[in-house]
């Protein structure tokens, strides 16, 4: 690609976020690039600077700069047809199909999205799983590498913009399941602090912003205590108002109370022989309107690693199901 290209979002690509709009549109260009072509202000969205979270909307003008001989070198990863292995774990994971959607129970451990050193991950897989479809699934929203649960993936571009701009307007209703130190009181609650993005390179993480702080992003979580093991660990179900990245994990941290297993957040210190040393949180519910009517409306069991430390803590997921 030689000089700047300046062009229009189409109709199905409306609701898309910028980074998925650039990986679609530009494969080779990296993500860690695109962020910083738009720091500098070289990505520009209708002649204004965006971040790579904006939603598109139809017939807005992406500037698209000249990309320098190490992005054009840039390796592209190449689709190649699924093997009966990886076939038989997508199919594994879904817990809910129609025409439009996929709803995956993630396991925790595999990346939603590729980065440096990520050669397997849910969007590489479903890229070659589109091969046989005939259409790619496509990530509706995210969730991080070591958290397990729900993962909603469009089976065609339209239903994708569709879901997308339903993510951005907050008409999708999520419940977490976590266990985390302590009890928190009140046991049921609300977490308000605004959050920012710091580090890179792997080490990224949010921590609470100042007042009127740039760059600061409002944030609301609702917490309520299910059950608890003494006064050493509780279990909480949480539901955000907002999706930033790692609030849920943030925001528990700032209470006093951080997710077990949680590295980034303090969760990994006096974490007892019985539990294991990974984030103990579960995407549990998810509920939204479907594109053509009605609602989806969909639990995913506690994976294995959950459902062991339950057992060990004497919480017991069948006793209960409700809105927490």
């Amino acid at each position: 690609m030689s000089g700047v290209e300046r062009r229009r979002v189409k109709r199905d690509e409306a609701g898309v976020r910028l980074d998925r709009w650039f990986k679609l549109n530009y494969p080779q260009v990296p993500h860690a690039l695109l962020n910083k072509l738009l720091r500098k202000g070289e990505v520009r969205v209708d002649g204004g600077r965006a971040k790579t979270n904006l939603r598109l909307r139809e017939g807005q003008e992406i500037r698209v700069p000249p990309l320098s001989d190490g992005a054009k070198a840039a390796p592209v990863a190449t689709t190649r047809p699924l093997n009966d292995k990886d076939r038989a774990f997508l199919e594994g994971l879904i817990v809910y199909q129609d025409d439009d959607v996929f709803v995956l129970n993630k396991p925790g451990g595999i990346a939603v999205q590729g980065g440096s050193k990520t050669s397997r991950h849910i969007d590489g897989l479903l890229a070659s799983w589109g091969l046989e479809l005939g259409v790619r699934p496509r990530l509706v929203h995210r969730l991080d590498r070591d958290t397990s649960g729900i993962l909603v993936v469009a089976r065609k571009r339209q239903a994708a913009a569709e879901l997308g701009k339903l993510f951005a307007t907050r008409s999708v209703r999520k419940i977490y399941w976590a266990v985390v130190a302590g009890v928190p009181e009140p046991r049921q609650g609300k977490v308000e602090l605004a959050l920012i993005k710091s580090g890179a390179g792997g080490q990224e993480r949010v921590r609470a912003a100042g007042r009127n702080e740039a760059g600061a992003q409002r944030a609301t979580t609702h917490y309520s205590v299910i059950d608890t093991a003494g006064k050493a660990f509780s279990w909480v179900s949480l539901k955000p108002v907002t999706g930033r990245q790692h609030q849920l994990r943030a925001h528990m941290a700032m209470i006093g109370h951080p997710i077990v297993g949680d590295v980034k957040y303090g969760g990994d210190t006096e974490v007892p022989a019985a539990l294991a040393r990974r984030l103990h949180l579960h995407a549990r519910r998810i509920s939204f309107p479907r594109p053509d009517g009605g609602i989806v409306d969909v639990s995913a069991p506690l994976s294995d690693m959950m459902t062991e430390s339950f057992a060990a803590l004497g919480f017991d997921p069948s006793r209960y199901d409700g809105d927490g």
